[in-house]
């Protein structure tokens, strides 16, 4: 029987290799199950999606079975935010 516990960890300079930008705040970080949980997808889709190039994440060091990513809350909002898209009238 497993029992369930919330896993913490502290976060304060994570380096992003990608734009070698460095995020400074924790809460400006979201894991993949956040995301999906406000996506009302799976995780394994976010996982795709950041496998895909689709969504953009921060790799964490590979510390379990799975790998560890997080999200920027800016990439979600921007994604969750309206289209880009022209209207046509």
């Amino acid at each position: 029987m497993h029992s369930k516990s919330k896993h913490q960890f502290e976060v304060t300079l994570v380096n992003d290799q990608k734009d070698d930008k460095v995020v400074q705040d924790e809460a400006d970080l979201l894991t993949v199950r956040e995301v999906a949980q406000k996506l009302r997808v799976d995780d394994t889709t976010v996982r795709r999606w950041i496998k895909n190039g689709v969504l953009e994440a921060i790799t964490l060091p590979h510390r379990g079975t799975r790998q560890a990513y997080r999200i920027r809350r800016s990439t979600l909002d921007a994604l969750l935010g309206p289209s880009q898209l022209p209207v046509n009238t």
